[in-house]
């Protein structure tokens, strides 16, 4: 199974360790809002967050591209504040699973 796959059912499973699974041990998350990047513990601790939260909703996630190098995303965010951004997520693959994650996101009106 494709790891867009494998994460899609995680998320509509809310089965945090199917998720993290797919995560290299290495793995990186640079943020689109100030570049800050996070690691793997502290990214499952925000997606757990958001994954949990009837706040955060992500629509019309697609997979854009994926193969054994490179996965890249886009999905639709509503967030608490009430405002929606327009999210593209690029994944760098190692040894079978997302060793970085990269986004860009631009304010929806």
């Amino acid at each position: 199974m494709s790891i867009f796959k494998t994460q899609e059912a995680a998320q509509e499973a809310k089965d945090m360790e199917a998720y993290a699974a797919t995560m290299h041990e290495d793995f990186q998350f640079i943020m689109h809002l100030d570049n800050s990047s996070m690691d793997k513990e502290k990214t499952m601790e925000m997606f757990t967050f958001m994954m949990n939260s009837d706040d955060f909703v992500t629509h019309d996630s697609r997979c854009l591209y994926e193969n054994d190098e490179a996965m890249v995303t886009h999905g639709v965010m509503s967030f608490p504040d009430g405002t929606k951004e327009s999210v593209l997520a690029f994944m760098q693959i190692k040894d079978g699973q997302v060793i970085r994650m990269e986004t860009g996101a631009t304010l929806l009106p």
